[in-house]
């Protein structure tokens, strides 16, 4: 496994603070990930997504909690999203703090990516997992959705709530759904097809607690720096092209020229960029398709002919071929080993 990024320091204190508020003893999960204990004492610091992951992990079988993202999500503060966090914090209203969300997300780790769409009268809030591990995948998606919600409350100073939330994790135990419900105070939508939040766009006027605009800008100007010099490092390239795919893919396309229009460059520029980084785009996306493939194979009820088409394929055979040359095992084949 290569490729996953970094995570700040701050993202990763806030699963530890709920392991150590549950009484779960932490150092064997840390020295497993193979993380220093003392790189947890800087606040700028950051550690590797491969140790992040593998941290995760790690709790998740230590804690035995299989709402381990969901139950964590409540030590959120302002700082687990560094200097983010501040920003928001800095926002007047709701919509002026989701527009800064992608633009600085970066700097909490390459964890995933957030887009936003709207659809009529509703905004849609999606965040694309990086980390492939299924079962990090899941808590980890719960943790960053209800973060953002009990942020979200926090800043409002009031129990705002979403129109609907998407998540494309298997349909849990009643007691549990009732759980998820009572948290985000609004239905959810379970095997889903993607991971979102689904606002009303009236919810963006919600004024928050303490807009400052001096400050908004003198900390996003602190952002930008940070973000350019984070941009600067080669091993970073081939995330910020991991996640552009998965952000193209979700519109239903995977075309190199595209993903390297959004970058700013030529296909032939973003070619020569992955050389120097020991990939190619082939790799990358070959990589993202199974990775995909293999949770909505396992974790949807859409048909293998959708999930082609979900993947960017032109048809169904396309997907066969590929899928079997990756896995040795036709879609079908693997779909039913999993269910069995």
């Amino acid at each position: 496994m290569k490729h996953l990024g970094f995570a700040s320091i701050p993202a990763v204190q806030q699963y530890l603070r709920y392991a150590e508020n549950q009484n779960i003893e932490t150092f064997s999960a840390i020295t497993e990930a193979g993380i220093a204990p003392n790189v947890l004492n800087n606040e700028n610091g950051r550690i590797k997504g491969e140790q992040f992951q593998a941290l995760i992990k790690a709790l998740i079988q230590l804690s035995n909690d299989p709402l381990l993202g969901l139950n964590s999500s409540q030590q959120v503060q302002p700082g687990s999203y560094s200097v983010l966090g501040y920003i928001l914090m800095s926002c007047a209203t709701i919509g002026e703090a989701l527009l800064r969300i992608s633009r600085f997300e970066r700097l909490v780790g390459d964890m995933g990516v957030t887009t936003t769409s709207t659809q009529g009268d509703y905004v849609h809030i999606q965040w694309h997992c990086a980390y492939p591990d299924t079962e990090v995948r899941l808590q980890m998606v719960d943790n960053v959705l209800a973060s953002w919600i009990s942020y979200a409350r926090w800043l409002a100073n009031q129990k705002t709530s979403p129109h609907k939330v998407l998540l494309e994790r298997p349909l849990p135990k009643p007691e549990d759904v009732q759980k998820y419900e009572t948290f985000f105070s609004c239905p959810i939508e379970f095997e889903a097809e993607q991971n979102a939040i689904i606002l009303h766009q009236d919810l963006l006027k919600e004024p928050l607690r303490q807009p400052d605009k001096l400050l908004l800008k003198t900390l996003e100007n602190h952002a930008e720096s940070q973000i350019s010099a984070l941009n600067e490092k080669d091993l970073s390239f081939s995330i910020r092209v991991s996640n552009t795919i998965r952000t193209q893919l979700n519109l239903g396309v995977a075309r190199k020229e595209l993903v390297a229009e959004e970058l700013n460059m030529t296909a032939r520029t973003l070619q020569r960029k992955l050389a120097n980084d020991e990939s190619s785009y082939q790799t990358l996306l070959d990589q993202i398709r199974l990775e995909r493939a293999s949770d909505l194979l396992n974790n949807s009820a859409l048909t293998i002919q959708d999930i082609a088409f979900n993947l960017g394929f032109s048809d169904g055979r396309s997907f066969h071929r590929s899928f079997k040359n990756w896995t040795g095992r036709t879609p079908g084949d693997y779909r039913r080993e999993k269910k069995s």
